[in-house]
């Protein structure tokens, strides 16, 4: 029996910032397929609530004039709304991307997430804990609504994940390579684009080994 050959599936890479995330899908062969840059939550929902409104709740920065009086159970609500906002926001704009692709997606890659305490009042109240919570709800929130599409999700260490492309790609020039791909695209072909590309790169191998 002849082997049925096995379907080209695509990747993408993610670089978050705040409540915004860049975008890059790459081929099997890293080949580039698209990028673009979302906002997972619409305009009038704050972009940093455990940072900005539940420091106000513990009384961290009262003295700055953008501080405003809010409530400890006023703060978890916002969060709350916040988090439902950025979950929607990633199923609607995932769900976008597959659509416009000439292949269907199989993984997605997202910096790891630090350890937080379990719940937004204790997240809200460690004084380090509040400062990247915001970052890590996005980025759970992305990975929900890739895990909803069947897509493998894959955690990268921004410190390493220059040199896990590079060992996807047989030890090419890591660098050289995505300048090519910059070069080839246009701008915006920042920093972040690269970080995204290398991510997808990194993480499609790891999807090729199962």
């Amino acid at each position: 029996m002849t082997a049925r050959p096995t379907q080209r599936t695509a990747t993408v890479g993610v670089v978050e910032h705040g409540n915004s995330a860049v975008l890059v899908t790459l081929g099997p062969g890293g080949e580039f397929l698209d990028r673009r840059s979302i906002d997972l939550t619409e305009r009038g929902l704050p972009t940093h609530p455990h940072h900005h409104q539940g420091s106000w709740a513990m009384g961290r920065y009262l003295n700055s004039p953008w501080a405003r009086p809010i409530s400890l159970a006023g703060a978890v609500l916002l969060v709350e709304r916040v988090r439902e906002a950025a979950q929607q926001g990633a199923c609607e704009h995932l769900q976008e991307l597959a659509k416009a692709l000439p292949m269907p997606i199989s993984g997605i890659a997202i910096r790891a997430c630090p350890v937080l305490p379990a719940t937004i009042e204790e997240r809200i109240a460690d004084n380090r804990a509040q400062t990247f919570a915001d970052s890590v709800m996005y980025r759970e929130a992305l990975a929900s609504a890739a895990r909803e599409r069947a897509w493998a999700v894959h955690w990268y260490e921004r410190e390493h994940v220059f040199r896990d492309a590079a060992l996807a790609l047989g030890g090419a020039d890591i660098d050289e390579f995505l300048q090519g791909m910059g070069r080839a695209l246009g701008a915006p072909w920042q920093a972040k684009h690269k970080l995204a590309a290398a991510a997808a790169i990194a993480a499609g191998k790891r999807g090729d080994n199962g």
